[in-house]
């Protein structure tokens, strides 16, 4: 345990961050899970929108310091090829 005042305040800013950066991974899952979510009902149209929206928040945890600028520019990327797969199925006639 802390004894000095510097390590106990040290602890108290941790413990805030701690919380703040879990609230900002668990946003970036929710808006990663909706790509997913609309890749799997082969939905491209709402694909492409949250992914728009999923692309912003994972480059805004990288400036926030949550995700690593390769750990987002990795997932952007695979989400995007899988986006685009799904758009260029949609776009080839059935038959």
């Amino acid at each position: 345990m802390a004894h000095s005042l510097s390590a106990k305040k040290r602890v108290r800013q941790i413990a805030r961050r701690t919380l703040r950066n879990k609230s900002r991974r668990s946003r970036i899952r929710t808006f990663v899970r909706k790509v997913e979510e609309a890749i799997a009902r082969g939905d491209h149209e709402a694909a492409r929108e949250a992914f728009v929206k999923a692309e912003s928040e994972l480059r805004r945890g990288v400036t926030k310091g949550v995700l690593h600028i390769n750990t987002a520019a990795r997932k952007i990327s695979r989400l995007a090829r899988r986006v685009k797969a799904l758009e260029e199925a949609a776009a080839q006639p059935a038959g």
